[in-house]
């Protein structure tokens, strides 16, 4: 399979999965072929799968692409990347829980609410000018980013700007914190469950909210959109 670093229009949708190629990004497309062969057995348990470089060759995309490939099969559970030695596969279903960096899916599903759902309130009630422009800049790059990396980090910027408007240091410093772990998550939930579009309109509420100064209006929308993460997640870990 030969793809482009840009959407994948025209090619076999058979030859990635069910899902029709053209709407997946390069990345999804090879993180949906490497899942596949090890969902089958073609790559067993144990095996090693070729070299970024060779991966890279394999399907015409560029190693940043690989990387991110590898990244969500990792996070699924399904390899280990060792350095110097290349990436196994430990297990040929996904795992009952994501590993996101030192944090897990279930960690951040059950504090996530507990520290940004009241954040977003105290945003509503307590951002600056200078916050509000910064997240509508945010949100407005988010819904015409088409490279999946960017987008990724633009949606962990979103949530700790909204910590930093709250005004409460505990908030800000715990959701920077998380912010590698939370675009581990977004670039997963994103090539798997399919979530950016989703996630973008979910965005949008939040900043009605908070441009509103409703604070019990931000609150639920932050809760909405975490409640649609912790589905989507479900939908990965019990397929």
């Amino acid at each position: 399979m030969n793809l482009s670093d840009s959407r994948t229009a025209g090619q076999p949708a058979e030859s990635v999965g069910a899902q029709p190629l053209a709407r997946l990004s390069a990345a999804e497309a090879v993180f949906n072929a490497i899942r596949t062969d090890i969902e089958s057995g073609q790559v067993p348990v144990g095996g090693k799968l070729s070299s970024e470089a060779a991966l890279s060759q394999q399907y015409g995309v560029s190693r940043s692409v690989i990387r991110e490939a590898l990244r969500s099969c990792t996070a699924l559970g399904l390899t280990v990347t060792k350095t110097g030695k290349g990436t196994f596969v430990v297990a040929n279903k996904v795992a009952n829980d994501l590993t996101l960096g030192q944090y897990s899916a279930r960690d951040l599903t059950e504090a996530r609410p507990h520290i940004e759902v009241p954040a977003a309130g105290l945003a509503a009630q307590r951002r600056t000018h200078e916050e509000l422009e910064t997240l509508r800049h945010i949100v407005a790059a988010m819904t015409t980013e088409t490279d999946p990396e960017s987008w990724v980090a633009l949606d962990s910027s979103f949530h700790a700007a909204i910590a930093r408007a709250s005004g409460n240091k505990v908030f800000a410093s715990v959701v920077a914190d998380i912010r590698g772990a939370l675009a581990f998550q977004s670039e997963t939930l994103n090539m798997v469950a399919d979530r950016q579009h989703a996630s973008d309109i979910e965005h949008q509420q939040i900043l009605a909210a908070i441009e509103a100064g409703s604070a019990e209006a931000a609150s639920e929308a932050m809760a909405e959109h975490l409640r649609a993460v912790g589905v989507a997640l479900d939908s990965i870990l019990n397929k």
